[in-house]
């Protein structure tokens, strides 16, 4: 089931997105540069829909 774009849950900026993960604000931005995270840039500032960004990590560790 994918969202539609009024469903979405976004978590803009890097400094969210670490919090988000609970990571640093610093190494959250080195795996976004690195491309490691599922997040673009979006006029300059970073996204990532909460949904996808969690399941990475559920993903990841299992």
């Amino acid at each position: 089931m994918t969202n539609s774009p009024d469903q979405l849950d976004l978590i803009w900026g890097g400094e969210e997105i670490a919090k988000a993960i609970g990571r640093t604000r610093r190494i959250t931005f080195h795996l976004l540069e690195k491309g490691e995270l599922p997040a673009k840039k979006v006029g300059g500032r970073w996204v990532a829909e909460r949904g996808k960004l969690l399941r990475f990590f559920v993903e990841t560790a299992a």
